[in-house]
């Protein structure tokens, strides 16, 4: 039996990396109604309903912004929050999500309640970061 010359060469295995979005643009990360949200220029982000007064068309500022960043300098980071930092929006839909049914029951006991629920929310528009 003739063996091979040629040399065995060992293969690296690389894992393939997802592709990174580039982070130019400004973004922001602001908190209201118990979350927090990450947001550019022109999202349209579903956030939690703030009250009975607000129309659509109105416009939003959110003050408690938690974190700032260009892409180019470092970025600025609140203490919790950026004092002078605000997030503009316009209030572009008033609506509710889809029916959760909730329904309870214990067998043999001809127990069963079943009721649902549909939870209201804002989806606004990003207009500026300052």
């Amino acid at each position: 039996m003739e063996e091979s010359k040629t040399p065995i060469k060992a293969v690296k295995k690389t894992t393939p990396k997802a592709p990174q979005k580039p982070t130019k643009a400004l973004y922001a990360v602001f908190t209201t109604g118990g979350k927090q949200y990450r947001v550019v220029v022109g999202d349209k982000v579903k956030i939690e309903k703030l009250g009975d007064e607000y129309k659509e068309g109105d416009k939003l500022v959110f003050d408690k912004v938690l974190l700032v960043d260009d892409g180019a300098s470092e970025a600025t980071i609140g203490t919790p929050f950026i004092k002078g930092a605000e997030v503009k929006a316009t209030l572009a839909k008033i609506a509710r999500y889809k029916t959760i049914d909730v329904i309870k029951y214990k067998q043999k006991s001809r127990y069963y309640k079943k009721y649902g629920h549909r939870q209201p929310y804002f989806e606004i528009k990003i207009d500026s970061i300052k």
